[in-house]
């Protein structure tokens, strides 16, 4: 592992790899909130949350193999701008970076450390008080009153503005890094080929719909609440 991430294309993979780990985790967390808005109270969303919550293989397995793609996918994206920097300053004279890559490219630091800030809020709304409550407080019931928890929990993150509007703004991030990462993703692991065209509409539609879709839920959420 240590021999492939030195090298710059070794890097690159494993950049890919790890990006297209968090898309599909991604793609499962959009369809379970999904659900949140269902016309059934809720019921849906709260049977998938207490199976994944209190399901050994995910909880003890895939929860931190989770954990372990999203550092590594930082900590990657990290270096490899780094390098890329250090190599620009080099190549400064002969370039226009500008004239040769899209905006978005040029700012996936910048956007996925947008995202990040994302993360640690979404960390500390939902994640944290899941671990206190499961693995400290030993309670495994997922149950408040005789009743699931999951949905009354999320419904009550969306009352304030300023939060929903914090998970919008950080979807749109999170639209703008997708729209280049994809793509990346997939030239990074080789596909150059009759299906690129169709792998490239793939990528737009997801790195478009997904976020829409986040946000959408949130709003639902939040104006369900207002009336």
């Amino acid at each position: 592992m240590s021999g492939l991430l030195k090298s710059s294309i070794g890097r690159k993979f494993a950049m890919a790899i790890s990006a297209f780990f968090l898309m599909f985790f991604l793609l499962q967390h959009f369809v379970i909130n999904l659900t949140s808005i269902f016309p059934d109270h809720g019921a849906t969303f709260n049977e998938l949350s207490h199976f994944m919550g209190t399901n050994p293989l995910i909880q003890y397995v895939m929860q931190p193999v989770l954990i372990f793609g999203v550092v590594f996918h930082f900590v990657m994206g990290l270096v490899l701008e780094a390098k890329n920097w250090s190599a620009q300053k080099v190549k400064y004279a002969q370039n226009n970076g500008a004239a040769n890559s899209t905006w978005m490219s040029r700012n996936m630091i910048w956007t996925g450390a947008a995202i990040l800030a994302f993360m640690i809020l979404h960390f500390i709304d939902f994640w944290f008080p899941e671990i206190n409550t499961k693995f400290i407080q030993g309670d495994w019931s997922g149950l408040h009153n005789g009743e699931y928890r999951y949905f009354h929990e999320l419904q009550e993150k969306f009352h304030h503005p300023a939060r929903v509007g914090a998970y919008v703004g950080a979807f749109a991030f999170l639209a703008m890094h997708l729209l280049h990462g994809f793509n990346s993703a997939f030239q990074s692991m080789g596909a150059n080929n009759k299906y690129t065209k169709g792998l490239k509409t793939f990528g737009k539609l997801y790195a478009i719909l997904i976020p829409v879709g986040f946000m959408i839920i949130a709003l639902v959420h939040y104006f369900n609440h207002s009336h």
